[in-house]
């Protein structure tokens, strides 16, 4: 695929802010249910039931290769992928990222936040705010002319001097009419180097960070990645558009200060 493909034209555009607003407004929606006590199963079957009845969209991840439901919760030291299950039943001290996938017309809005149950650790505490800071530093650089590369240094200038690890099997993606494609978004890399960025391309920005070592394992359900040394990961995930001086961030939510970004 090549750049000029990559760049949506004005009405797709427009259908891509309102998957994004869908997919945040998920977010929000779940977020008096996300506590002590409930399942990830029973988020799951309130994020589906909202999709479906209330957006009159389609839950991405629903059907997708295989994938059993229509939001991934990843938990504790889950990276990416987890399933939602009747077992899976949220503690005090758990932190929980929820990953949501929206398609409204044909086209798709992604995002993911993180929770913590209770009061939560340092620790929780410090990752779940450290991930999110590297999102922020990610999108910082992108706008017309900027490098793919420049996103990856950034995210590592903030990770790195924390002593966390950043995942190295996933990445961000291209999305638009698909739900995954070119180009691939590392979350680590050297500026200047990688597909120049173009006004009018639409990407996922999802760094996942570790509290040990950036090394993950998938489990036997051939979905759930694992850290592999079983020590937390946290992170954040916005879909957004490159444009002449900075970014449009589709999927922002209403409790964020987006306000360092140029649009």
């Amino acid at each position: 695929m090549t750049t000029k493909n990559l760049i949506l034209a004005p009405d797709a555009i427009e259908k891509m802010r309102v998957a994004g607003k869908l997919a945040a407004d998920v977010l929000l929606m779940l977020d008096e249910h996300v506590k002590a006590g409930i399942t990830t199963e029973a988020l799951d079957k309130l994020a589906h039931d909202y999709i479906v009845n209330v957006q009159g969209a389609i839950p991405a991840p629903l059907n997708y290769n295989g994938f059993p439901k229509s939001i991934c919760t990843s938990v504790n030291h889950v990276v990416c992928h987890g399933i939602p299950s009747d077992d899976k039943i949220l503690k005090d001290g758990d932190i929980i990222n929820i990953d949501v996938t929206v398609i409204k017309d044909g086209y798709y809005g992604d995002t993911s936040k993180m929770w913590i149950i209770g009061e939560g650790s340092i620790m929780a505490k410090r990752i779940c705010d450290v991930a999110q800071k590297a999102l922020y530093a990610g999108m910082s650089v992108v706008k017309d002319g900027a490098y793919l590369g420049d996103i990856g240094a950034a995210i590592q200038k903030v990770v790195e001097p924390e002593r966390f690890g950043i995942v190295r099997e996933f990445c961000g993606h291209g999305i638009s009419n698909e739900f995954h494609h070119e180009p691939q978004v590392m979350h680590y890399g050297r500026a200047g180097t990688g597909m120049q960025l173009k006004s009018g391309m639409t990407f996922t920005i999802e760094p996942m960070i570790n509290q040990g070592t950036w090394k993950t394992k998938i489990m036997p359900d051939k979905w759930t990645a694992i850290t592999k040394d079983r020590k937390l990961s946290a992170q954040w995930e916005h879909t957004l558009m490159v444009t002449d001086n900075g970014c449009e961030v589709f999927t922002t939510r209403p409790e964020e200060d987006l306000s360092f970004l140029n649009t």
